[in-house]
């Protein structure tokens, strides 16, 4: 399992070098389209949920019950939502290495390159690919709410391992839906240590509750759709 998620992982290492210039050329490109981004986010991190649920599998009796195929799908797709979730979020970061993650043809159906994301003032003119990317996120992040609630409540450590990368995603997303300077590298769209503090210390109690879980979710989503 480990030898065939290193090989996956490789492969997105290698699309990247393939892709990308040089991160001292001064140049930017971008990916091609949408299934070249999907293509990356399943080999980057898509490929470590199906790993994910196949160890856990393994090593747990409590989820003996589970169906390893679908799960596994269910897993992908957790997977690419963190990974959606970070490319979104470090758009400024990588334009200025000379990646763009946002793909080519959907820019350019805006009127836009790559090259013209660095200009932070931007930001509304390719806010519409922003938003569309965040909406296939979130339908990611659905997905990995049923991953979550199909693990069972007396397992509190593994809920927790897959409840806290959800939140953090979810709320990561929330400031990024609100951040007008999205493209400006000295606005981030970060949640504070503080809220990530407090998220660890409520999720305690609360990981046992599915239905306080959906409605701690629900609300993140909310205030997503409502942002963006």
């Amino acid at each position: 399992m480990v030898r065939s998620v290193l090989v996956t992982l490789t492969l997105g290492m290698e699309q990247d070098l393939a892709t990308f210039p040089v991160e001292s050329s001064g140049s930017v490109e971008s990916l091609a389209d949408g299934a070249a981004l999907n293509r990356y986010t399943y080999l980057v991190a898509g490929c470590v949920g199906e790993f994910w649920t196949a160890i856990t599998m393994a090593h747990s009796q409590s989820l003996r019950k589970w169906d390893q195929e679908a799960m596994a799908r269910t897993g992908v797709r957790f997977g690419k939502a963190l990974q959606l979730t970070n490319i979104l979020r470090d758009v400024p970061k990588d334009l200025r290495i000379g990646r763009c993650y946002l793909p080519g043809i959907e820019l350019a159906l805006m009127g836009l390159s790559a090259q013209d994301l660095l200009d932070p003032t931007r930001g509304k003119e390719a806010r519409p690919i922003l938003v569309d990317w965040i909406k296939t996120a979130m339908e990611h992040y659905q997905a990995a709410e049923g991953y979550l609630l199909a693990i069972p409540r007396h397992s509190p450590r593994l809920r927790l391992a897959v409840l806290w990368p959800i939140l953090i995603g979810l709320a990561s997303l929330v400031q990024l839906a609100k951040n007008e300077h999205w493209l400006d590298p000295a606005y981030p769209s970060r949640v504070s240590r503080r809220w990530v503090y407090m998220t660890l210390a409520l999720s305690l109690p609360a990981v046992v509750s599915n239905k306080v879980l959906r409605t701690w979710i629900a609300r993140l989503r909310h205030q997503i759709i409502e942002a963006i």
